[in-house]
């Protein structure tokens, strides 16, 4: 089992070039990566997607790339031709002044717009992924130890929780026990008050069959300990089961509010409101679970 919460960075560099990836993730019903690259790595986004999905199914993560190059990326363009153009134009403007050429210093033709232009150099990023993908590696090993990590401490909490549930869920089986009997005897009581010595046998039995069906509870309880085991089986799973497990629990929930509106019993009716809170807290924990 593993959490979506998890932190991993990672460094890599060939002697001319240094990369670091970090990566975070957070809970998310489904896969939502946000990805923060140099422009120059645009190219390389559907890569490092698919190396994501090959190892995380659920969460927000972010993955945040920085590169630095030894040498700069810019590069200076000279344009010969047109710095000819100014050296002319300047050599017949010194002639009419009766200037020799040494007049005209190379530094003045340099200076001239557009005799030398400054670009970006753009990097071969596929060149570079293996540097990229190194970094990643290294960030994805330890994104993912630690959602392991906090996988197993989830688990471990999910576990004490269930265990909890399912004995409360006993406590309330044999709370119920009888329930039927107490029923027709409190019923029979109350109708011996209003109706004195009228009390048709036939009846009572009528409606204390009826009573007793409304309150059985014993449908509800066999799909509690269902879902629980389950659930029990999904902790231990190898595959990501954070889906699963919310399923269950909406369906824990359900079971656990029905016995709650069936049983006007006060025993029971205390161990309901404990179950109410376990599936809640099971239902906050899970929501971490991939």
């Amino acid at each position: 089992m593993n959490s979506m919460t998890g932190y991993g960075r990672g460094e890599a560099t060939n002697g001319d070039l240094s990369v670091v990836v970090e990566m975070k993730s957070v809970n998310n019903r489904f896969l939502d990566v946000q990805l923060r690259v140099p422009r120059e790595y645009l190219l390389l986004e559907p890569r490092i997607l698919e190396r994501l999905k090959r190892d995380v199914q659920r969460g927000r993560v972010e993955i945040f790339i920085r590169r630095t190059a030894s040498e700069s990326s810019q590069q200076v363009n000279p344009d010969p031709a047109l710095a000819e153009s100014y050296h002319r134009a300047m050599l017949a403007v010194a002639n009419r002044l009766q200037r020799g050429s040494e007049a005209i210093p190379l530094s003045l033709v340099l200076a001239q717009p557009g005799v030398l232009s400054v670009s970006e150099r753009d990097p071969d990023a596929l060149a570079e992924w293996e540097v990229v993908s190194t970094a990643l590696e290294a960030a994805m090993t330890e994104l993912l130890e630690m959602r392991r990590k906090e996988g197993e401490a989830l688990q471990d909490d999910l576990q004490r929780q269930l265990d909890l549930l399912q004995r409360l869920s006993s406590e309330v089986e044999a709370a119920a026990e009888g329930v039927a009997e107490r029923l027709r005897v409190k019923l029979e009581a109350r109708l011996a008050r209003l109706l004195a010595d009228r009390v048709e046998p036939a009846r009572l039995a009528q409606e204390a069959a009826i009573l007793a069906d409304k309150a059985d509870i014993s449908e509800e309880l066999v799909r509690i300990r269902s879902h629980g085991s389950q659930f029990k089986d999904a902790l231990v799973a190898a595959e990501p089961v954070g889906r699963k497990l919310d399923f269950l629990l909406q369906e824990l929930n359900r079971e656990v509010n029905t016995v709650g509106s069936k049983s006007a019993e006060h025993p029971i009716a205390s161990r309901v409101v404990e179950m109410k809170g376990l599936v809640e807290r099971l239902r906050e924990q899970a929501a971490n679970v991939e």
